[in-house]
């Protein structure tokens, strides 16, 4: 185990929190709550914003920013939103600090209330449509594609790093079409991206299904999900797809004028996903020794250890890496090469090894001579002497490889913990036993779906996508069921 971390098999949550810290990816800040991502974290979301934004582009998305302040009134338009988030909300009652008359510290000003207090954005739907108002009045406004990269806040008591935090970094698209279609192609679209970002980028095989009416966003008709599945067997819902129907143009007022002339409410869409990505990463690769990184989300691709005792031979060695580097740059591979004398090269294996770098190339005296480069790879930890020459094609193969290989992993452990039972005995024994994804008919009731959540801590994640109709009696009620759904104890 590098850099002490407590094994998986003994204290998952544990390991969890201590590779998040010692692999630099972030702490605990002095907010309650709150994180500072730190650089190499911020590099690896980086990663993650630049793919994800491209999909975007390229599906006709534009950016655009919105305020962090949302109106209380605003909340109340929509029943269901307000309903949802009321309990998470972060309320700015006042504008103006001062010192105490005592001299005891600063206070808030009681004089400076604001007329109307504002609550720090846990979403921006409400937001949002006051401003499409303005901007849409007929046909020809439409659609609008809208996305938005920005922080949220929903005030969360039991935080966890990247998985649950008071405050969070994600992206919000927002969209305004003139049809119920339109705005449910849209819908599917954006879902399809997502579960593309996650499997080709992510390396993480994911479901994508359509939530169930009680874990359903606040305000919409249909939310559509992509749910994967981490190595302790439980569930993350890795993002969410919104078709909002009119719900939120009703409440704002957003009509437009078809071309017959006729007025109409707008349809719309929203969906997001957030630095909970992160944890998604981390959970489903990583391993004892820490970070495991698809290279295509990997901040350094390529690390070049020199092994060398005099200047000379590093010098020398140097020249070598050079010729890699540059070679490995125009491949758009990218590459550090680490000559710090302040940490030996077995130190910074291990660090290179904790932070998931997935190809480690070591040059030492007898390499120079011999003309080869050993050439380990982070996945299956193997080693190769490979030579110089060539070098730099064999790691565009291996990294193509790599990724490949890590997604193959995480597929054949899904498909590993995946269950189907048809007895509640059953269900609960796979639950303490194994986890993972559990199929079971269910009833379609929200009573039942409760219950079997307040006994077992398991909730439906989703109804599939593919959902296949095969009668079938519900584990808990007994009653009739059409078909089986993913269950599992989730984050």
């Amino acid at each position: 185990m590098a850099k002490g971390l407590p094994k998986r098999s003994e204290d998952y949550s544990q390991w969890y929190n201590e590779l998040v810290k010692k692999a630099d990816l972030a702490e605990h800040s002095a907010v309650r709550g709150c994180m500072v991502i730190k650089p190499y974290g911020f590099s690896i979301w980086e990663k993650m914003q630049a793919a994800i934004d491209k999909m975007f582009k390229d599906t006709g998305h534009s950016n655009a920013y919105f305020p962090l302040f949302v109106p209380k009134s605003y909340l109340s338009r929509e029943a269901d939103h307000v309903e949802g988030f009321a309990k998470e909300c972060a309320v700015v009652t006042h504008y103006r600090l001062k010192n105490a008359d005592d001299g005891s510290g600063v206070v808030v000003d009681p004089e400076a209330r604001l007329e109307e207090e504002l609550v720090v954005r846990p979403t921006s739907e409400t937001v949002i449509w006051s401003t499409y108002r303005n901007w849409i009045q007929s046909y020809r406004d439409l659609p609008i594609l809208v996305n938005q990269w920005a922080n949220v806040v929903r005030w969360e008591m039991r935080t966890r790093l990247f998985l649950r935090t008071a405050e969070f970094l994600w992206q919000e698209g927002h969209t305004a079409h003139a049809t119920r279609q339109e705005a449910e192609d849209e819908t599917m679209q954006m879902l399809d991206v997502y579960a593309d970002f996650a499997e080709n980028f992510m390396a993480t095989p994911v479901i994508k299904g359509v939530k169930t009416e009680s874990e359903r966003f606040p305000g919409a008709i249909d939310t559509y999900c992509i749910e994967a599945l981490m190595q302790d067997g439980k569930a993350l819902q890795s993002g969410t797809s919104h078709f909002l129907g009119q719900n939120f143009a009703k409440a704002f007022d957003v009509r437009f004028a078809g071309k017959d002339g006729k007025e109409d409410y707008v349809w719309g869409t929203s969906w997001g996903v957030s630095t909970r990505l992160m944890g998604a990463l981390i959970m489903a690769h990583s391993d004892d020794d820490g970070l495991v990184l698809p290279p295509k989300l990997a901040p350094i691709q390529v690390v070049i250890v020199p092994i060398f005792k005099s200047e000379e031979q590093l010098n020398s060695i140097r020249e070598v890496a050079d010729n890699i580097q540059s070679q490995l740059r125009d491949m758009d591979i990218s590459v550090k090469f680490d000559d710090r004398e302040t940490n030996s090269p077995g130190w910074k294996f291990a660090e290179y090894e904790l932070k998931g770098v997935p190809v480690r190339l070591a040059i030492g005296p007898r390499d120079l001579e011999e003309g080869t480069v050993e050439v380990a790879r982070r996945d299956t930890k193997e080693k190769q002497t490979k030579n110089v020459e060539g070098v730099a094609e064999y790691i565009q193969t291996i990294l193509k490889d790599i990724q490949s290989n890590i997604y193959r992993k995480a597929h054949d452990f899904r498909t590993e913990s995946t269950s189907s039972v048809d007895s509640y005995d059953d269900f609960k024994r796979v639950l303490d036993d194994k986890g993972g994804f559990v199929m079971a008919h269910w009833d379609g009731t929200a009573e039942t779906e409760e219950k079997i959540k307040e006994e077992t801590k398991a909730t439906i994640r989703c109804i599939p996508l593919d959902f296949r109709e095969e009668a079938g009696k519900c584990i808990y009620s007994g009653k009739d069921s059409k078909g089986r759904v993913v269950f599992a104890r989730a984050y």
